[in-house]
């Protein structure tokens, strides 16, 4: 064999070698963390929505979801497993998070509001006369909805109903979460006046409500000192920061399962917005409140 014969064989034999390594790679399992108990997101028994969203991007990839559950809540896993790499994919974090790399948007939702359907009040907005009314508010603290409840003087009446939802635990060195099925109930039993939430995470349990409720989306707004609350997020899945060549993967199959992905988000029934868009509406509502 001439020595030109040579290195075409072993070029031929490298490629064989670099092919069957990348098909081994495929074929690994897709480790995701997910929460243990967050719905209407995530679940051990593969219940939550995003749990859903993660296997139809897994099997397109031609690799099988395998859960890293999670005790802690859902904002721990990025610190405390993604980094830590105790898994490669975490679903439904905020768009363009700088702490991780993040594939394009596969949703935008909002905030919004939650009250009785057959009462006659009407919330479409912060300026709505009938939630001027309202004293008793479901909500979550450290939210968007916190800050505007202080600008209306709402929020330090509010606060000790706001506690007896977590059982008056204390929240130092804490995060508790709210649930969100205890605080559409509140709404139902009259305990509440109006739930003002993250719409995917509330949406499940309006439309499994015995009562009939009105679920409007929250628009963004200013404070009285001009600062602009967005009440509207685009969601993506994130990998460590350095892990591109999986981001963009992801990326891939999430466009190529996109009406399936659609068909799952629809089937939850919070507020689907346009994710371009309200992504443009935002930018110039900050361009217009930086140059006035």
């Amino acid at each position: 064999m001439t020595a030109t014969g040579k290195l075409l064989s072993l070029a031929a034999a490298s490629a064989i070698v670099v092919t069957a390594s990348a098909q081994v790679s495929a074929a690994e399992p897709l480790r995701i963390c997910a929460a243990k108990n967050e719905l209407p997101f995530s679940a051990s028994d593969g219940s939550g929505f995003e749990n859903h969203i993660a296997r139809i991007v897994a099997d397109e990839m031609g690799r099988e979801a395998e859960f890293v559950w999670a005790d802690d809540p859902g904002i721990y896993l990025v610190p405390n497993y993604l980094k830590q790499d105790k898994c490669d994919v975490i679903t439904g974090v905020d768009s363009g998070d700088p702490r991780v790399a993040t594939t394009e948007a596969y949703y935008r939702s909002s905030y919004v509001f939650i009250y009785p359907a057959d009462e006659d009040v009407t919330v479409t907005d912060w300026d709505s006369p009938d939630l001027a009314k309202m004293t008793r508010f479901a909500v979550s603290p450290y939210s968007p909805v916190e800050p505007k409840l202080r600008d209306m003087n709402k929020w330090d009446d509010n606060l000790n109903y706001m506690y007896s939802l977590i059982g008056f635990k204390s929240r130092r060195n804490e995060y508790v979460r709210y649930d969100p099925e205890k605080m559409i109930s509140e709404v139902v039993d009259g305990e509440a006046d109006i739930a003002i939430l993250w719409g995917p995470e509330a949406a499940r349990y309006v439309e499994a409500s015995d009562e009939p409720l009105t679920m409007n989306s929250v628009p963004d707004t200013r404070t009285r000192r001009d600062e602009m609350l967005e009440f509207s997020y685009a969601q993506a899945m994130a990998t460590r920061s350095d892990d591109t060549e999986l981001r963009d993967a992801l990326d891939k199959a999430l466009k190529a399962r996109r009406d399936e992905i659609q068909a799952v988000l629809e089937e939850e029934g919070f507020p689907l917005l346009d994710r371009k868009a309200a992504a443009s509406a935002q930018s110039e509502s900050r361009a217009n409140g930086e140059s006035s």
